[in-house]
Protein backbone atom coordinates (compact mmCIF):
# COMPACT_ATOMS: atom_id res chain seq x y z
CA UNK A 1 0.00 0.00 0.00
CA UNK A 2 1.64 3.40 -0.76
CA UNK A 3 0.78 6.74 0.15
CA UNK A 4 0.72 9.83 -2.14
CA UNK A 5 1.39 13.02 -0.09
CA UNK A 6 0.77 16.19 -1.58
CA UNK A 7 1.72 19.66 0.19
CA UNK A 8 -1.01 22.14 -0.32
CA UNK A 9 -1.44 24.20 2.38
CA UNK A 10 0.35 27.54 0.36
CA UNK A 11 -0.97 30.56 -0.43
CA UNK A 12 -0.08 30.78 -4.04
CA UNK A 13 0.97 34.46 -4.01
CA UNK A 14 2.74 34.07 -7.27
CA UNK A 15 -0.84 33.85 -8.87
CA UNK A 16 -2.62 35.95 -6.45
CA UNK A 17 -5.47 37.12 -6.10
CA UNK A 18 -7.70 34.50 -6.95
CA UNK A 19 -11.60 33.51 -5.70
CA UNK A 20 -10.32 29.68 -4.53
CA UNK A 21 -7.31 27.55 -3.82
CA UNK A 22 -4.28 27.85 -6.51
CA UNK A 23 -4.90 23.61 -6.40
CA UNK A 24 -7.92 24.04 -7.98
CA UNK A 25 -7.28 26.53 -10.60
CA UNK A 26 -8.52 25.22 -14.36
CA UNK A 27 -5.99 23.86 -16.14
CA UNK A 28 -7.16 21.79 -19.32
CA UNK A 29 -10.30 20.03 -19.55
CA UNK A 30 -12.15 16.15 -19.30
CA UNK A 31 -14.74 14.21 -20.14
CA UNK A 32 -17.62 14.04 -17.84
CA UNK A 33 -20.20 12.19 -18.85
CA UNK A 34 -19.77 13.29 -22.43
CA UNK A 35 -19.28 16.51 -21.31
CA UNK A 36 -16.09 18.60 -21.17
CA UNK A 37 -15.43 20.32 -17.99
CA UNK A 38 -12.45 22.07 -16.26
CA UNK A 39 -10.11 20.15 -14.62
CA UNK A 40 -8.16 20.80 -11.70
CA UNK A 41 -4.50 21.15 -11.66
CA UNK A 42 -3.83 19.05 -8.59
CA UNK A 43 -6.04 16.44 -10.49
CA UNK A 44 -2.65 15.70 -12.90
CA UNK A 45 -0.44 15.08 -9.66
CA UNK A 46 -3.28 12.75 -8.43
CA UNK A 47 -3.59 10.72 -11.03
CA UNK A 48 -0.19 10.60 -11.87
CA UNK A 49 0.48 9.11 -8.48
CA UNK A 50 -2.29 6.77 -9.05
CA UNK A 51 -0.48 5.42 -12.08
CA UNK A 52 2.69 5.35 -9.96
CA UNK A 53 1.36 2.77 -7.61
CA UNK A 54 -0.09 4.66 -4.60
CA UNK A 55 -3.29 3.31 -3.34
CA UNK A 56 -4.20 6.24 -0.61
CA UNK A 57 -3.69 10.30 -1.08
CA UNK A 58 -2.99 12.71 1.65
CA UNK A 59 -3.60 16.73 1.33
CA UNK A 60 -1.79 18.73 3.46
CA UNK A 61 -3.47 21.60 3.93
CA UNK A 62 -4.36 25.09 5.60
CA UNK A 63 -7.59 25.90 7.64
CA UNK A 64 -8.49 28.33 4.68
CA UNK A 65 -8.32 25.04 2.24
CA UNK A 66 -12.06 23.57 2.89
CA UNK A 67 -12.38 23.65 -1.22
CA UNK A 68 -10.46 21.21 -1.64
CA UNK A 69 -11.64 18.65 0.47
CA UNK A 70 -15.08 20.25 -1.26
CA UNK A 71 -13.41 19.18 -4.81
CA UNK A 72 -12.19 15.73 -3.79
CA UNK A 73 -14.11 14.52 -0.90
CA UNK A 74 -13.28 10.97 0.10
CA UNK A 75 -11.91 9.28 -2.79
CA UNK A 76 -10.83 9.33 -6.27
CA UNK A 77 -10.75 6.58 -8.68
CA UNK A 78 -10.04 3.33 -6.32
CA UNK A 79 -7.68 5.85 -4.12
CA UNK A 80 -8.84 7.13 -0.20
CA UNK A 81 -8.25 10.63 0.14
CA UNK A 82 -7.43 11.68 3.55
CA UNK A 83 -6.79 15.53 4.56
CA UNK A 84 -4.06 16.31 7.20
CA UNK A 85 -4.18 20.10 8.48
CA UNK A 86 -0.62 22.49 8.73
CA UNK A 87 -2.27 24.68 11.23
CA UNK A 88 0.33 27.78 10.46
CA UNK A 89 2.89 28.37 7.63
CA UNK A 90 6.13 26.67 7.92
CA UNK A 91 7.60 25.61 4.15
CA UNK A 92 7.46 22.62 2.37
CA UNK A 93 9.42 20.17 4.69
CA UNK A 94 7.02 21.14 7.69
CA UNK A 95 3.69 20.22 5.06
CA UNK A 96 5.22 17.08 4.25
CA UNK A 97 6.04 15.67 7.72
CA UNK A 98 2.13 16.66 9.02
CA UNK A 99 1.60 13.40 7.10
CA UNK A 100 3.92 10.97 9.00
CA UNK A 101 1.18 10.14 12.19
CA UNK A 102 -0.34 8.52 9.09
CA UNK A 103 2.58 6.25 7.80
CA UNK A 104 3.77 3.11 8.45
CA UNK A 105 7.52 2.46 8.24
CA UNK A 106 7.25 -0.26 5.81
CA UNK A 107 5.13 1.88 3.11
CA UNK A 108 6.23 3.69 0.21
CA UNK A 109 5.78 7.21 0.14
CA UNK A 110 5.54 9.77 -3.05
CA UNK A 111 5.10 13.35 -2.49
CA UNK A 112 4.74 15.64 -5.54
CA UNK A 113 3.91 19.22 -5.88
CA UNK A 114 0.25 19.98 -6.78
CA UNK A 115 0.56 22.95 -8.82
CA UNK A 116 3.05 21.06 -11.70
CA UNK A 117 1.75 19.45 -14.69
CA UNK A 118 4.61 17.08 -16.10
CA UNK A 119 4.77 13.61 -18.50
CA UNK A 120 5.36 11.07 -19.22
CA UNK A 121 2.10 10.27 -16.71
CA UNK A 122 3.54 6.79 -15.72
CA UNK A 123 7.11 8.51 -14.57
CA UNK A 124 6.70 7.87 -11.28
CA UNK A 125 6.88 4.03 -11.51
CA UNK A 126 10.23 4.17 -12.09
CA UNK A 127 11.18 4.90 -8.85
CA UNK A 128 11.66 1.84 -6.66
CA UNK A 129 9.65 1.27 -3.14
CA UNK A 130 13.21 0.93 -0.91
CA UNK A 131 15.23 4.08 -1.25
CA UNK A 132 15.19 7.79 -1.35
CA UNK A 133 14.96 8.65 -5.41
CA UNK A 134 13.53 11.36 -6.76
CA UNK A 135 11.91 11.75 -10.30
CA UNK A 136 13.86 14.65 -12.46
CA UNK A 137 13.10 16.32 -15.46
CA UNK A 138 15.15 18.66 -17.87
CA UNK A 139 14.04 22.29 -17.69
CA UNK A 140 15.50 25.27 -19.46
CA UNK A 141 15.66 27.24 -16.32
CA UNK A 142 17.24 25.45 -13.69
CA UNK A 143 18.43 28.10 -11.57
CA UNK A 144 14.93 29.18 -10.20
CA UNK A 145 14.16 25.13 -9.37
CA UNK A 146 15.95 22.35 -7.37
CA UNK A 147 18.99 20.98 -9.51
CA UNK A 148 20.23 17.39 -9.09
CA UNK A 149 23.47 16.55 -9.74
CA UNK A 150 24.22 13.20 -9.98
CA UNK A 151 26.81 10.67 -10.83
CA UNK A 152 26.94 8.29 -14.22
CA UNK A 153 25.35 5.63 -12.20
CA UNK A 154 22.44 7.93 -10.80
CA UNK A 155 23.56 8.53 -7.30
CA UNK A 156 22.78 12.38 -6.17
CA UNK A 157 26.14 14.07 -5.43
CA UNK A 158 24.11 16.92 -4.54
CA UNK A 159 20.83 19.34 -4.95
CA UNK A 160 21.44 22.60 -5.76
CA UNK A 161 18.60 25.15 -4.35
CA UNK A 162 18.12 27.77 -6.55
CA UNK A 163 21.59 28.66 -7.27
CA UNK A 164 22.03 30.79 -10.41
CA UNK A 165 24.41 28.41 -12.15
CA UNK A 166 23.42 25.31 -11.46
CA UNK A 167 25.63 22.40 -12.44
CA UNK A 168 22.86 20.17 -13.84
CA UNK A 169 19.53 21.46 -15.87
CA UNK A 170 17.90 18.32 -14.19
CA UNK A 171 15.16 19.29 -11.46
CA UNK A 172 13.78 17.30 -9.21
CA UNK A 173 9.38 17.36 -10.09
CA UNK A 174 8.39 14.45 -7.11
CA UNK A 175 9.77 11.86 -4.77
CA UNK A 176 9.59 8.63 -3.35
CA UNK A 177 11.13 6.51 -0.13
CA UNK A 178 10.24 4.12 2.46
CA UNK A 179 8.03 5.60 5.29
CA UNK A 180 10.68 5.06 7.50
CA UNK A 181 13.09 7.12 5.54
CA UNK A 182 10.52 9.73 5.64
CA UNK A 183 10.87 9.85 9.21
CA UNK A 184 14.81 9.81 9.72
CA UNK A 185 14.61 13.06 7.31
CA UNK A 186 11.88 14.67 9.74
CA UNK A 187 13.85 14.03 12.63
CA UNK A 188 17.15 15.59 11.20
CA UNK A 189 14.77 18.69 10.36
CA UNK A 190 13.98 18.79 14.13
CA UNK A 191 17.81 19.26 14.92
CA UNK A 192 18.51 22.50 16.64
CA UNK A 193 19.43 25.20 13.97
CA UNK A 194 17.57 23.75 10.85
CA UNK A 195 14.05 23.78 10.01
CA UNK A 196 15.09 23.66 6.32
CA UNK A 197 12.04 25.07 4.66
CA UNK A 198 13.56 23.18 1.23
CA UNK A 199 13.92 19.64 0.62
CA UNK A 200 17.16 19.87 -1.29
CA UNK A 201 19.03 21.46 1.83
CA UNK A 202 17.73 18.51 4.41
CA UNK A 203 18.84 16.37 1.29
CA UNK A 204 21.85 17.76 1.22
CA UNK A 205 22.60 17.23 5.13
CA UNK A 206 21.36 13.93 5.28
CA UNK A 207 23.73 12.95 2.23
CA UNK A 208 26.50 14.51 4.59
CA UNK A 209 25.90 12.33 6.93
CA UNK A 210 26.09 9.33 4.91
CA UNK A 211 22.71 9.20 3.24
CA UNK A 212 22.15 8.38 0.35
CA UNK A 213 19.73 9.28 -2.88
CA UNK A 214 18.84 8.62 -6.58
CA UNK A 215 17.89 10.13 -9.31
CA UNK A 216 15.53 8.87 -12.34
CA UNK A 217 15.83 11.12 -15.45
CA UNK A 218 12.68 9.57 -16.86
CA UNK A 219 11.00 13.03 -17.16
CA UNK A 220 10.53 14.69 -20.37
CA UNK A 221 8.20 17.60 -20.04
CA UNK A 222 7.66 19.58 -16.69
CA UNK A 223 5.90 22.76 -16.47
CA UNK A 224 5.03 24.84 -12.80
CA UNK A 225 1.81 26.44 -12.86
CA UNK A 226 1.77 28.42 -9.65
CA UNK A 227 2.74 31.91 -11.95
CA UNK A 228 0.32 33.33 -15.12
CA UNK A 229 3.36 32.40 -17.47
CA UNK A 230 3.27 29.03 -16.47
CA UNK A 231 -0.44 28.22 -16.70
CA UNK A 232 -0.48 29.62 -20.02
CA UNK A 233 2.76 27.25 -20.90
CA UNK A 234 0.89 23.87 -18.93
CA UNK A 235 -2.14 25.11 -21.25
CA UNK A 236 0.36 24.90 -24.41
CA UNK A 237 1.93 21.81 -22.98
CA UNK A 238 -1.56 19.77 -22.83
CA UNK A 239 -2.70 21.16 -26.37
CA UNK A 240 0.57 19.55 -27.96
CA UNK A 241 0.34 16.26 -26.32
CA UNK A 242 -3.18 16.55 -26.82
CA UNK A 243 -2.86 16.55 -30.63
CA UNK A 244 0.24 14.17 -30.10
CA UNK A 245 2.65 16.64 -31.16
CA UNK A 246 5.79 15.13 -31.96
CA UNK A 247 9.25 15.04 -29.74
CA UNK A 248 9.59 16.49 -26.84
CA UNK A 249 8.33 19.75 -25.61
CA UNK A 250 10.54 21.37 -23.67
CA UNK A 251 8.54 24.29 -21.30
CA UNK A 252 9.90 27.69 -20.51
CA UNK A 253 9.01 27.72 -16.71
CA UNK A 254 9.15 30.32 -14.44
CA UNK A 255 10.52 30.85 -11.21
CA UNK A 256 9.05 28.80 -8.74
CA UNK A 257 8.61 29.24 -4.77
CA UNK A 258 8.73 25.80 -3.42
Amino acid sequence: MTWGIIPAAGIGSRIQPLAFSKELLPVGSRLEHGIERPRAVSEYLVERMLRGGATKICFVISPTKSDIIAYFGGGYDDARIAYVVQQSPGGLCDAIFQALPLLHDDEPVVVGLPDTIWFPEDALATLPDDRLSFLCFPVDQPQHFDAVVSDEQGRIREIQVKQPAPTSNWVWGAFKLPARTLHELAALWREPGRGDPYIGTLVNAWLARGGRAWASHAGAAYVDVGTLHGWRDAERLLEGRATERPGPYRATIAAASR
